[in-house]
């Protein structure tokens, strides 16, 4: 039998690609997005305002570009539990860089690469090492978390950069904060490349059926790298982007993306079986828990009652967007 030529490469994972732009299964998320905007507008006064459409899209940004690498993970049927760990421990040696040098906004650029030498480290271990990238993540979230914490020995540590600070909260299009325009922007190109890529492609095909992937000629090893480290570097932009919003760098930066970011992913309809999904949906999950998160803070629920309502929303996006069998589980 003769070997696949690299067009039928290229085209073979087309059919695991979304429908564009019409998707009947978005309906379900887009008609969540929806019914939340309403019924938070009519339980609180301050929801439906122009400051508060800033600040939800102002929190929005950070999560939604720290999700777009981890998606491709998770599209491949892996999953990366170190994006939170990654935006501490790169938000933590920002600070130190930009205290030790007067890089200003090009600081963006060694954040994104610090994140990708993250990623990379989880890719190898995972691809080299034959061990499950729930394991490999969850132990260099520790690691990460860890160093982290030192390098900010325990403290929040500010810094002075006016350039990077304009980059994340200011306007340049009035009520929208220009970490949001960067983060639809980060989304735009994303989309494109799962869309329009042999990159994008192949993630749907080795989520699709790794052995298929394999007998078809795809290097899954090497694609397994590039989506780690994709996502260490989107995690990275993410982290410098959340410091220059705050203005310092402290041991709770990131702490929420954990559960965030697989909620997000999870909700806009990526399947954690891999193969499902994708990055044009991630916009929607991302959504669904800003718009949750500020209005149940509204609405003065407690952070611990908030946690309880994500998990449910979580379990709740898994059971109805579930296609698999139940044997399906996560590589």
């Amino acid at each position: 039998m003769s070997a696949p030529t690299e067009a039928a490469l290229d085209a073979a994972p087309r059919r695991l690609l979304p429908a564009f732009p019409i998707d009947k299964s978005l309906w379900l998320p887009v008609g969540v997005v929806l019914g939340l905007i309403v019924f938070f507008s009519l339980a609180t006064d301050s929801f439906a305002s122009l400051r508060n459409f800033s600040a939800i899209t102002g929190q929005a940004g950070t999560l939604l570009i720290a999700c777009l690498g981890c998606t491709f993970v998770i599209l491949m049927g892996s999953i990366d539990l170190s994006v939170g760990a990654t935006v501490l421990l790169v938000g933590a040696a920002s600070v130190q860089i930009l205290n030790a040098t007067d890089l200003g906004p090009a600081i963006i650029v060694v954040a994104a690469a610090i994140g990708a030498v993250l990623g990379l480290v989880n890719g190898i271990i995972y691809v080299r090492g034959r061990i499950p990238s729930f394991v490999v993540t969850l132990g260099t979230l520790s690691v990460f978390s860890g160093i982290a914490l030192q390098v900010l020995e325990g403290r929040a540590i500010s810094f002075d950069a006016p350039g990077l600070e304009e980059l994340a909260i200011g306007q340049l299009i009035p009520r929208l904060p220009n970490i949001a325009l960067c983060a639809i922007v980060a989304w735009a190109i994303v989309v494109v490349i799962a869309s329009r890529t042999r990159f994008g492609r192949y993630m749907y095909l080795i989520g699709g059926g790794e052995t298929v992937a394999r007998t078809a000629g795809v290097p899954v090893n090497r694609y397994k790298i590039y989506a780690f480290v994709l996502s260490g570097l989107l995690a990275g932009i993410g982290g410098i982007l959340a410091v220059a919003r705050l203005g310092a760098a402290g041991p709770s930066l990131g702490q929420d993306l954990l559960l965030n970011t697989l909620a997000a992913i999870v909700v806009g309809g990526t399947s954690l079986a891999g193969g499902a999904g994708g990055p044009q949906r991630t916009l929607i999950g991302v959504l669904i828990i800003a718009i949750l998160d500020n209005g149940l803070n509204l609405m003065g629920v407690s952070q611990y009652s908030q946690m309880i309502v994500k998990g449910a929303v979580v379990i709740a996006a898994v059971l109805v967007s579930r296609e698999r069998s139940p044997a399906a589980i996560v590589k």
